[in-house]
């Protein structure tokens, strides 16, 4: 009988609460299907920014979803909102 270890039983949970926060937070626009949450420190990752970073420009209107102490951004939005910033 196979366990399944428990970096795989968290990466399965991790991945279940991401889609469910993508399906409760979903606005009007249409974002892709299998566009998936992603972390502070994902984000900041992807970017190539630092935390400390990323946080400034939370405060500056970076778009994020709140779900209580945790902070999940969509990487469409983020990007648009940049592009957007770049263009003014």
């Amino acid at each position: 009988m196979e366990i399944i270890n428990h970096e795989a039983l968290s990466r399965c949970i991790r991945d279940a609460v991401r889609a469910e926060l993508q399906e409760h937070f979903k606005t009007g626009g249409s974002p892709p299907h299998d566009e998936r949450l992603l972390s502070k420190q994902e984000l900041s990752e992807e970017l190539g920014v630092s935390l400390v970073t990323l946080t400034a420009w939370m405060k500056k209107g970076l778009p994020f979803l709140r779900l209580h102490k945790r902070v999940y951004f969509k990487k469409s939005e983020v990007l648009k909102a940049m592009q957007q910033k770049t263009k003014d």
